[in-house]
């Protein structure tokens, strides 16, 4: 992809991006139980996006990529655009599945997402499948932890819609073409996850 660089620099504004994140989801922790700040999911993607070479406004996006539906929509949008330019505000809202309070069904946003992936830019597709790696690995470590009862701390509780979604995503990734190691590690932890679902 003609978007990367071989070594991202990060400059004042991922620092920048990193304290408003931390602000944004600040009494947030992770679905997957215990008091894991939330603010370790988003520091996961960016690692992901940074270590696929991914450009800095892709790794400041990686950062701010759940503000706009989970802290504050539409307005969280204009302050990311006003702060961290255009480019990062449009991956920002392509990786967003919804800026409505409140959300509409789990199914309908996740159906409505995987169609926009045929359409958004190719900078965002990095980010969307660095978030979903570390979602799908997250879920992974903490079915090793909690067993079952992982899937009661969702808002879907089956674990086969979680992995109809991760499939489809995949589907979808491969669609566009996109070339990264992260989506055959997506595709191998889907199915290391598939395998303990059924156990």
């Amino acid at each position: 992809m003609s978007e990367r660089t071989q070594t991202p620099r990060l400059s004042g504004q991922f620092s920048k991006a990193l304290v408003y994140a931390e602000l944004k989801h600040h009494n947030q922790v992770r679905k997957g139980g215990g008091d894991t700040p939330y603010l370790a999911h988003l520091l996961g993607v960016a690692a992901l996006v940074i270590d696929d070479g991914g450009t800095e406004e892709q790794a400041i996006a990686a950062l701010l990529h759940d503000c706009v539906e989970d802290a504050g929509g539409p307005p969280t949008l204009a302050e990311i655009r006003a702060n961290f330019g255009d480019d990062v505000a449009r991956i920002v809202d392509e990786c967003s599945d919804t800026d409505e309070t409140p959300k509409p069904p789990w199914r309908e946003r996740k159906q409505r997402y995987l169609t926009h992936l045929a359409d958004v830019g190719e900078p965002t597709l990095l980010v969307s499948v660095a978030d979903k790696l570390d979602n799908a690995r997250s879920m992974l470590r903490d079915h090793r932890t909690h067993g079952a009862q992982l899937w009661q701390r969702f808002t879907v509780k089956d674990p086969a819609d979680h992995l109809w979604y991760y499939r489809e995503l995949l589907t979808a990734y491969r669609g566009r073409g996109l070339d990264s190691w992260m989506v055959d590690e997506l595709g191998r932890v889907v199915d290391e996850l598939a395998g303990a679902a059924v156990v």
